[in-house]
């Protein structure tokens, strides 16, 4: 079935909106605004929904607040501009919005599809959205009543936001989007002046910022800044008002703080990861993830020497051992180089991968004795071990943190839980 990329994110905003979660103090008995009726567990009581065995995702605001202080320490108290892109990181970009809405630290939030800003306003979030990506003109009218502040960066900006102004009666809150040497988004740092000049000569817009994106290289990034710089003062010279200044991501928050200007623009750090350089990155702050991946045993067999696990077999058992069957997979965003390494907490101990990772399911070898059982919660990624800490689980199978967090299925429920 062809899902296009609105429906999906329709099917995220379900995930993320409030009213979608519930707060939960035992994290062991996630609660779900979903209905469904109760699953039986042989020889045992009833499961409740609270009890689900599908994959589910924990979200605990405090360490959300901590990341959010330590954040605003490294850079000097500046304001933040919270990156909630790609579904909040994994978290959920309507869930992280209003949690984060309240926080004084939070002058407002970014993001890169125009879905993802009506979304954050329909959970709530009263204050700035700066949309970093392209709109179509069907979408400009919702964004404008929304109050969403717009990038401009194309050499035809006046000619996409003008009769948009005009259509909705009122300026329209902008930033000016310049690229210094990422080669990526943003109009060139080369023909940038002239090109601010004639858009700021209309009425119809309203500057909020300027702004660039660094290519977070240690060498370069200098480089970089001192071209936005240039910019910016040229553009000041002939009375033109380039509003905030911002450049640092979570990597300039921690590598370049002559770049934290007037704000700074995070993501993954605020949701308790490091950026880039884990090791280096400990010594500046102590984060703890925010997200918890989670789901429940589902099947616990013994296989005796000889038998295989996986599509393809490729794990054979040498010896009688316990396996735990979890009903997770790539589909919900669990990797499969999960078997490169990966463990899983069950009760108070770590279980290694193995096998293969297939769609909606994996296994875990854990022993030569009955450990574990049906319903047993079982913690995939979060701050729980150091092994399941996502930069660690990262690095240990050889994949990027963005990869781990940002591939989570936006459609699973996210939980509020306590630490």
């Amino acid at each position: 079935m062809d899902i296009s990329r609105r429906r999906f994110l329709g099917a995220a905003a379900l995930a993320s909106a409030p009213g979608f979660f519930e707060t939960s103090e035992k994290s062991d008995h996630p609660k779900s605004a979903r209905t469904g009726e109760e699953l039986e567990r042989p020889g045992g009581p009833s499961l409740s929904r609270r009890e689900r065995f599908d994959p589910w995702v924990e979200i605990i605001p405090g360490h959300l607040r901590a990341a959010t202080a330590e954040v605003r320490r490294l850079s000097g108290d500046r304001p933040i501009l919270a990156v909630v892109k790609n579904n909040g990181y994994g978290l959920g970009v309507g869930t992280v919005g209003a949690l984060l809405d309240g926080d004084p630290g939070i002058l407002g939030f970014a993001v890169v599809k125009g879905e993802e800003a009506l979304l954050l306003r329909s959970a709530g979030v009263r204050k700035p959205i700066l949309l970093m990506g392209l709109f179509a003109p069907e979408e400009g009218p919702d964004l404008a009543r929304a109050g969403v502040e717009f990038s401009v960066f194309t050499p035809d900006a006046a000619g996409r936001l003008l009769p948009l102004a005009r259509s909705v009666g009122r300026p329209l809150p902008i930033h000016f989007y310049l690229d210094t040497g990422m080669g990526r988004m943003g109009m060139s740092y080369r023909h940038a002046v002239p090109w601010m000049t004639e858009l700021a000569r209309s009425p119809e817009i309203r500057i909020q910022g300027t702004f660039t994106e660094l290519g977070e290289d240690r060498a370069f990034d200098p480089e970089q800044l001192q071209r936005f710089l240039t910019v910016v003062r040229d553009a000041r010279r002939t009375g033109l008002e380039t509003g905030r200044l911002h450049a640092a991501a979570s990597n300039g928050v921690f590598h370049l703080p002559e770049g934290h200007l007037d704000l700074v623009r995070p993501g993954i750090a605020l949701f308790g990861s490091y950026p880039s350089d884990p090791k280096s990155e400990r010594r500046m702050a102590t984060l703890r993830s925010a997200l918890r991946f989670r789901t429940r045993v589902v099947r616990v067999s013994r296989l005796e020497p000889g038998d295989g696990v996986g599509y393809g077999r490729p794990w054979i058992a040498d010896r009688p051992t316990w396996v735990a069957t979890l009903p997770v997979g790539h589909a919900d965003g669990y990797p499969r180089e999960a078997v490169n390494g990966a463990e899983v907490l069950i009760g108070e101990n770590l279980y290694p991968v193995i096998g293969a990772v297939s769609a909606s399911h994996c296994i875990a070898e854990v022993g030569d004795h009955l450990t574990v059982r049906l319903g047993d919660p079982v913690t995939l990624m979060g701050p729980d071990r150091p092994s399941l800490e996502p930069n660690n689980m990262a690095e240990r199978l050889g994949v990027s943190v963005y990869d781990l967090l940002m591939h989570v299925n936006p459609g699973l429920p996210r939980i509020l839980v306590s630490d």
